[in-house]
């Protein structure tokens, strides 16, 4: 009986624990601004603090979002992130925001992942078609979104949006992380550095080595 109550408190502890590490943590006052250096500062969740009294509402605010950004690179989109790096009142708030600009039919945010964060798109121009890939066995879950249409990304897992409109299309996405993080699925793999050992990509992908030696001498652009 001592064991079968062992086992229940430690399934317990494994639960919880990863509730409570699976997100940002929660702040343990109003605000923690900021800052780069640590004179006058207490380190808090990767950043220090700024004193309270020196805070100003421009640590809070950010100005532009609504200018249209540049598409003319290879894949099409352009996202503005706005993390804690952009807007120190966000450390430990656990939240942030993107812009995402798509160019007329073709524009692309690549297949990505956050490893931080869960992602809720809503589209304001255009037509896009999202989607996210499940974890193994790898089940594809699409749709098609509109102006006003929402969707959303569960964290970690691999997605992408894709204008398949003939206009530019706008999208806004919150992501529940103060610093989300990003990592492009084709750049991590063929444009690391120093790069992968293209035995290792010729194994995975089954595809001949002039293929790999190929893409990894590809220039692989980043839309953030």
């Amino acid at each position: 009986m001592k064991g079968v109550h062992l086992l229940v408190a430690f399934l317990l502890l494994v639960l919880s624990s990863s509730y409570v590490f699976a997100f940002d943590p929660s702040p343990l006052q109003d605000f923690c601004v900021a800052i780069n250096g640590s004179k006058d500062g207490v380190f808090v969740n990767g950043k220090f603090c700024r004193d309270p009294v020196l805070v100003t509402a421009d640590d809070f605010s950010f100005s532009g979002l609504n200018i249209p950004r540049n598409t003319t690179n290879q894949v099409g989109s352009n996202v503005t992130l706005l993390n804690v790096d952009k807007i120190p009142g966000l450390n430990t708030l656990g939240i942030s925001l993107a812009r995402i600009d798509f160019a007329p039919y073709g524009g692309l945010n690549p297949p990505h992942t956050h490893p931080r964060a869960t992602e809720i798109l809503v589209v304001l121009e255009g037509t896009l078609y999202v989607g996210f890939v499940t974890s193994n066995p790898n089940r594809l879950i699409t749709k098609v979104l509109n102006a006003g249409d929402v969707f959303v990304f569960p964290i970690g897992l691999i997605h992408f949006q894709f204008n398949i409109g003939n206009t530019n299309a706008v999208a806004f996405a919150a992501l529940s992380s103060q610093n989300p993080g990003v990592i492009t699925i084709a750049n991590a793999i063929f444009g690391s550095n120093p790069p992968i050992n293209p035995d290792v990509l010729v194994k995975a992908f089954q595809v001949d080595k002039n293929v790999v030696n190929y893409l990894q001498k590809q220039f692989w652009v980043n839309n953030h």
